[in-house]
């Protein structure tokens, strides 16, 4: 081959052509930003399925935040309060119902006996 020719010349010019276009074809493809002439880059406009898809994200992204503030709220009530409710039950049960003229629940409370928890 003759590397002092123009068909080497053009051989190279054709070789970065190609290989700029395969480049920018897999980029398109992968949804990346692609490169013009000069190596700047060019970004893709959303298209209103986009657009539609990023709101519809947001909205499920928010709801999913409110569903685990929710949960935490339950593992807590759950958790922290479960065993002294169950308490709370027993002792009104063991509580003589009240007089005729006291008012029921008086805001006095209740005599649990806490005991320690291990």
């Amino acid at each position: 081959m003759d590397f002092g020719g123009p068909s080497f010349v053009i051989l190279i010019i054709l070789v970065s052509t190609v290989g700029w276009l395969v480049n920018n074809w897999i980029r398109a493809k992968h949804g990346y930003d692609l490169e013009d002439e000069w190596g700047g880059k060019t970004q893709r406009s959303d298209s209103a399925e986009t657009k539609r898809l990023k709101e519809e994200n947001r909205e499920l992204r928010e709801s999913l935040d409110t569903m685990q503030d929710r949960m935490v709220v339950l593992e807590k009530i759950v958790t922290d309060r479960g065993y002294t409710l169950s308490e709370e039950i027993e002792a009104l049960r063991d509580k003589p119902a009240p007089v005729a003229g006291e008012r029921a629940g008086a805001g006095v409370p209740l005599d649990l006996g806490k005991k320690e928890r291990t």
